[in-house]
């Protein structure tokens, strides 16, 4: 493999950090890293030509830093794009969002697409055939949902490890887990729904943490895409190196 024609991509999340390793613009490997310190020292056994770093809250001046002199390119709202964005607060867009939307004009161009990341919160986003973001919706996750239960109540437990969930709980807690888990469910297939009555040709891309979760339940086809915001960050410096 030449890694001398490689690229790093490195998605900071809420919950996660994982970086990825691209050679002729596809994916040969990718690891979940615990710190920025990881992330250090994996690249630095790596021969790299170019790399780009994506954050939703983390600084991300600190990892920069410590891979000098390997020039590391920052995702932030004015970074140029592949696809047009036409949502009014570009500065207030999650940079994520636009990691994954970059994924599928990558891998899915010329389609209408709902790109729904499940992650610490749920995303849904229109990507329409000729390249024009619209914008779409945030919804809370799961561990929110159930985050939100425990601390606005006063006797409702905080339901951190969960398993399949019964429609009918006759507990507590099963019944917690049915409101979550059936109810996003419902959610997912409810808004896939309303977007395929204006689109009828829509193809549904999901990715994030709690996509195994969801994908074999739903009413609607799907297509699985769990490395989408990966392969969107290389989609974007590459694109940025052409330009």
């Amino acid at each position: 493999m030449p890694d001398n024609s490689s690229n790093i991509v490195i998605d900071i999340g809420n919950s996660s950090l994982k970086v990825g390793q691209f050679v002729d613009s596809e994916l040969v490997a990718d690891w979940n890293c615990h710190s920025t310190n990881d992330v250090v020292e994996l690249v630095s056994k790596l021969q790299v030509k170019a790399g780009i770093v994506c954050s939703v809250g983390m600084d991300t001046q600190e990892i920069v830093y410590k891979l000098k002199p390997l020039e590391i390119n920052i995702l932030t709202p004015s970074t140029p794009i592949p696809f047009n964005n036409h949502y009014n607060t570009k500065n207030t867009l999650g940079l994520d969002r636009i990691a994954a939307l970059a994924g599928v004009e990558k891998i899915n161009s010329g389609k209408n697409n709902l790109v729904i990341d499940i992650g610490s919160c749920i995303t849904y986003d229109f990507l329409d055939k000729d390249k024009n973001y619209h914008g779409g919706s945030i919804s809370p996750g799961v561990n929110l949902r159930f985050r939100a239960m425990h601390d606005y109540t006063q006797r409702l437990p905080l339901i951190t490890n969960y398993q399949e969930a019964k429609l009918i709980g006759n507990t507590t807690r099963e019944a917690m887990m049915s409101g979550v888990m059936i109810g996003i469910t419902a959610e997912l297939d409810g808004i896939i729904s309303h977007y395929q009555i204006k689109w009828p040709d829509l193809e549904v891309i999901m990715c994030g943490g709690g996509l195994n979760s969801f994908e074999s339940k739903l009413k609607a086809h799907i297509f699985a895409s769990p490395k989408l915001v990966l392969i969107g960050l290389n989609r974007i410096l590459e694109y940025n190196e052409k330009t």
